[in-house]
Parts: structure tokens; C-alpha cells; sequence
């Protein structure tokens, strides 16, 4: 049997390398989509047989030292850090961004002008004199209704004497 390259789909092997019942009507049976080789059966000395490779990265020193530091930290539950690459050079990219704005803010607080220095301090004044406010008004809604009451009483009290005194 020929292909269309005219080269036959099975080797011809030597009778001895042959099983009984796979010739039918001088066609080889077929098994499976591939064809079984015939060297797996041991008894063919004519054939090569194939050696399985060596893979060099398995048999490299840092390989193997990386494989049982994986597995000792497997065996104690550490999980490697298994980050993309984009996320670590995104993560990089940040660091060195916050870094650099650190290093702009230290630049410009030493080359501050007396006049900046000045306008910030009053600025810094005119914050904590509006905190002290906001403070005051907050303890006074926070105060209890009676003693507002008490406090306003007073207030129309005084306002009373003093329209009194002045008629």
C-alpha cells in the first residue's frame, strides 16, 4: 500500500519481526489512528531502540535547588509568591513615583522664601483660630436642653433688669 508520495505507509520488517496475525490479505491490520510500533515487543535485535533524553534543566544544580526549596516550603505551607510580571512592574513603577514626589515635597520645603514661611504660618494661625470656633459651636449643640433653657432664662432675666434700670 502506497501513499501519495509513493512511499509505503508501514515499513517492510523482517519475518521475525512480525506478529502472525497482523498481515490480512497482505494489508497490516490497524489498531488505533497510530500505528504500534513494533521494537516495543523485545524481540526485534535489528532495530535502534530509543533512549529516553536527558533534559539539562532538570539535571542543572539550581534547578534542583529551586525544586526542593519549593517543596519544603509546600511542606510548610508557605506559597511562593506567584505575582505577574506586569503587576510587579506596576507595583516597581508606583514605589518609584511615590519616592520621587517624597523627594520634590523635602526639595521644596528647604528652598522656601521668609515670605512663604511667613504666609504660612498665618495660614497655619487662621486654621487652628477656625478649628477652635467649630470646637466652641460643637460643645454647645452637644450640651444638654435643659441647660440652654437655664442659660437663655438668665439672658431674658438680664435683658429685663437692664431695660428696667434704664427707664
Amino acid at each position: 500500500m502506497t501513499t501519495m508520495f509513493r512511499y509505503p505507509v508501514f515499513p517492510i520488517l523482517p519475518d521475525h519481526c512480525l506478529d502472525q496475525g497482523e498481515l490480512r490479505e497482505g494489508l497490516p491490520r490497524v489498531r488505533s489512528i497510530m500505528a504500534q510500533p513494533d521494537y516495543m515487543d523485545g524481540d526485534c535485535d535489528e532495530l535502534i531502540k530509543p533512549k529516553k533524553l536527558i533534559n539539562p534543566v532538570k539535571t542543572s544544580r539550581n534547578h534542583q535547588d529551586l525544586h526542593r526549596e519549593l517543596l519544603m516550603n509546600q511542606k510548610r505551607g508557605l506559597a511562593p509568591l506567584n505575582k505577574p510580571e506586569l503587576q510587579k512592574v506596576m507595583e516597581k513603577r508606583k514605589r518609584d513615583q511615590v519616592l520621587k514626589a517624597q523627594k520634590e515635597e523635602q526639595e521644596a520645603h528647604k528652598k522656601r522664601s521668609d515670605l512663604e514661611i511667613e504666609l504660612m504660618k498665618r495660614q497655619q494661625k487662621l486654621e487652628q483660630l477656625e478649628l477652635e470656633q467649630q470646637k466652641d459651636e460643637e460643645e454647645q449643640e452637644n450640651t444638654p436642653e435643659f441647660v440652654k433653657m437655664k442659660s437663655n432664662l438668665r439672658r431674658t432675666k438680664q435683658e429685663a433688669e437692664e431695660q428696667e434700670h434704664t427707664t
